[in-house]
């Protein structure tokens, strides 16, 4: 593991580094540094005018400082000279508290102290469009049934593979491709992970792939829900807890159902609990709630939850048990913060097993057809207001993430919803115009 930049740099011929931090909103900000300079920013981190970016901060903060993680820097495997390192921010040598790198370190911490290691993957899907993003960029994916199309992937073959090549390059053990259930959208799977590195890697992902996509003169989007009828873009998370030694997986349970340990039971009762507030998180956006709460899409079925359920090996559910020893939340998004996503899920977890949270009755049912049979579930929030309020309730899941950053997310994301609702739409004239 590096741990120092500058030796780095030197051994793998690196100009210029390029030092990021995601904010509150998701957005990646960065500086480039040349490698003369990374010892120092190393040291002190590089300067950043913190209410230039989506965090509750005012132009008379201090300089926010971004103090790259060596343990996290990739060489980028199209442009060899550069390299990403992920940042923690830093204001009078204090961390930011709201920052969501820093948010989930902390979650990270406390569940070490618990004696518990929380390992994830993710399943980011996205779309690669024409570049002025208004339409898919392959004319002829329009099957009604597109999902694992073998010609529509072999058509976009050199960016799905020169990406994969490069995960394969940085040791990330890809192990999958393919079309998704919408025109023109792809999924691409790597071997799971500790939630920070996960993070980290999930964060490098949407870079990535968006670079890769603009050097081929596309455009690649995780907007939750780009286009109106075609299934959206999810990013389920898959979940297993393991001792600190990383070998032992508290969540395994052969004698249990599902394969589903007593504490891994409880863990998912936390998440159960607390659903609706997530949604606040893993469903950040207005768009968001286009994908969750969608009707019925071309291919015939959505894939994406509505209701706060869970299952066995079922995809019609919120969270799913495919498998001995983890669990599939299928509620997040292509728009979650990369480091909020783990954050909120070790929050909620971590409340479960401190209160013994009991995740309910598993239904077996297919909820996209018989979902009205189920009466006591809830329903997931209908729009990112609800998700909101949803999280202004949820004392307990506020405190697990931090006062500062909940008052700084709710605090923006309150400011985003109504931008929106000051915008006048299409729609709005088409239906009352007459009226």
């Amino acid at each position: 593991m590096t741990q120092n930049l500058s030796k780095f740099a030197a051994e793998r011929g690196i100009k210029y580094f390029m030092i990021s931090y995601t904010d509150l909103f998701g957005a990646q900000r960065a500086k480039l540094v040349p490698a003369e300079a990374i010892a120092d920013m190393q040291k002190d981190g590089a300067g950043f005018a913190g209410f230039a970016t989506w965090l509750d901060l005012t132009p008379a903060h201090p300089d926010l400082f971004a103090v790259p993680d060596p343990s996290s820097v990739i060489q980028l495997p199209w442009k060899k000279d550069v390299a990403w390192v992920a940042a923690d921010c830093v204001m009078e040598d204090k961390p930011v508290e709201q920052a969501p790198r820093v948010v989930l370190k902390k979650l990270v911490a406390e569940a070490a102290e618990m004696g518990l290691r929380v390992k994830t993957g993710v399943e980011p899907e996205f779309f690669l469009i024409s570049a002025d993003g208004e339409k898919i960029s392959d004319e002829f994916d329009n099957a009604e049934k597109p999902c694992y199309d073998q010609q529509a992937l072999m058509r976009r073959y050199d960016v799905i593979a020169e990406i994969c090549d490069y995960m394969l390059e940085l040791g990330w053990k890809p192990y999958q491709n393919d079309h998704e259930d919408a025109n023109g959208q792809f999924e691409m799977n790597w071997e799971y992970d500790d939630a920070l590195r996960t993070a980290d890697k999930h964060s490098f992902f949407k870079f990535m792939v968006k670079s890769v996509a603009e050097k081929h003169g596309l455009r690649a989007t995780f907007m939750p829900k780009p286009f109106k009828g075609l299934t959206g873009n999810g990013c389920h998370a898959h979940i297993s807890v393991w001792d600190t030694d990383g070998k032992t997986n508290a969540f395994a349970d052969k004698a249990m159902p599902f394969g589903l340990s007593a504490q891994g039971k409880t863990f998912l009762g936390g998440i159960m609990k607390h659903a609706s507030a997530l949604a606040a998180v893993t469903n950040p956006t207005v768009n968001s709630y286009k994908r969750i709460n969608a009707p019925r899409t071309i291919s015939g079925a959505t894939w994406a939850p509505n209701t706060v359920t869970w299952t066995g090996n079922n995809r019609t559910h919120m969270v799913r048990v495919p498998g001995a020893g983890r669990f599939e939340l299928r509620l997040p998004d292509g728009a979650v913060n990369p480091y909020l996503l783990q954050a909120i899920i070790i929050a909620a977890g971590l409340s479960g097993l401190k209160t013994n949270a009991n995740p309910g009755p598993h239904y077996d049912i297919d909820m996209y057809r018989d979902g009205h049979l189920v009466k006591d579930a809830p329903k997931l929030p209908l729009n990112l207001l609800d998700a909101l309020r949803a999280y202004e309730a949820d004392t307990g899941l506020q405190e697990a993430l931090g006062s500062d950053f909940s008052a700084a997310y709710l605090k923006l994301k309150h400011s985003e919803w109504h931008s929106y609702c000051a915008q006048f739409t299409s729609w709005e004239h088409q239906t009352t115009l007459d009226i």
